[in-house]
């Protein structure tokens, strides 16, 4: 009897040491949606793991990380040695997602719109308040920021602060903006000549520009060639009197008097005054089909008119207000 107590007790012994405890632990202890998870493998012993996170993912490694992609309650089990009677399993709660940012482009050019958008899962409807700012300025309340860029080759911040059920969360993202060639408006003062790089409805600030005066040399409003006809100014002060410069584009006369800017047929039909100031120099810009002209209160643009009786619903733009400005050219070469 005394012989099989002690059999009992060595096998008890021998039992014990080759047991395999599994265990595991994971961190952050609260993971959010879109947070990585790290597994860590505590196991005593073995030679393969088999993980399996409750999402229907699974990993072989020994310590592996996950990443959740919608908040909710998960069981994860580990697996040692491909064993059923050595495993472990723990349950985990996923919280609402971590509150970020996106936005669809990732190069970014000046005087762009860009669309930038809170990622923020709100299953329970929390009151939710946002805070952007461009560079520490404050920009926009909303969900989603549209705004633009001015200056090239300048690193930007876009910061998203995200307010909800106490809590707050503070975004930064920092990127590069890059320049962009485009055409231009080009003006004489009797300063000097300027550069105004045109991007669709925005341009850049008036800047100085030497590379400017040969093409503002050969503008002219006073002589124009239109389908292989030529048209001078004295020629056509008998259909248009107190004609003082002309441009012509698709069969419309575009042209400036002592009492403002005028646009009519080529024959001289259907006249219509674009605007009753004092215009000082016009230009065509047939790359974005605009007329430019300047007045006393600066340089003004508009689309061109298409309309067989001259009248136009678009509303002349100001493009700045540079009120000493004596001529104009357009140029479609990008810089």
């Amino acid at each position: 009897m005394k012989k099989t107590w002690i059999l009992l007790t060595l096998f008890c012994a021998m039992t014990a040491c080759k047991r395999v405890e599994v265990k595991f632990t994971y961190s952050p202890d609260a993971p959010r949606a879109g947070q990585t998870v790290r597994f860590s493998n505590l196991s005593s012993s073995g030679e393969e793991w088999e993980w399996t996170f409750g999402d229907g993912a699974t990993s072989t490694l020994k310590s592996p990380t996950h990443v959740y992609k919608k908040p909710g309650k998960y069981r994860v089990a580990l697996k040692v040695d491909q064993k059923r009677n050595l495993t472990a399993t723990q349950d985990l709660t996923v919280y609402d997602t971590v509150p970020t940012f996106v936005c669809q482009d990732s190069v970014f050019f000046i005087f762009v719109d860009y669309k930038f958008t809170a990622n923020f899962y709100n299953p329970y409807n929390y009151a939710v308040s946002y805070l952007w700012t461009v560079n520490d300025s404050i920009v926009g309340t909303e969900s989603s920021l549209t705004t633009y860029f001015t200056e090239p080759g300048k690193d930007v911040k876009v910061g998203l602060l995200i307010s909800y059920n106490n809590e707050t969360t503070d975004i930064e993202q920092s990127f590069t903006v890059n320049n962009l060639n485009t055409n231009s408006l080009l003006l004489r003062t009797p300063d000097g000549d300027y550069r105004q790089r045109i991007f669709g409805e925005r341009a850049e600030n008036v800047k100085s520009d030497p590379s400017a005066t040969p093409k503002l040399e050969a503008e002219q409003d006073t002589f124009q060639v239109y389908n292989r006809d030529t048209f001078r100014l004295s020629d056509m002060l008998s259909i248009f009197p107190e004609l003082e410069g002309f441009h012509i584009a698709k069969r419309k006369f575009y042209y400036r008097t002592t009492d403002g800017l005028w646009i009519a047929n080529i024959d001289g039909t259907n006249p219509v005054q674009i605007d009753t100031a004092f215009c000082m120099a016009m230009t065509l810009d047939m790359t974005d089909n605009r007329i430019y002209w300047a007045n006393e209160s600066g340089v003004w643009y508009m689309p061109f008119v298409g309309s067989d009786n001259n009248k136009f619903v678009t509303v002349p733009q100001q493009l700045n207000n540079m009120n000493n400005v004596i001529k104009l050219s357009a140029d479609a070469e990008k810089k």
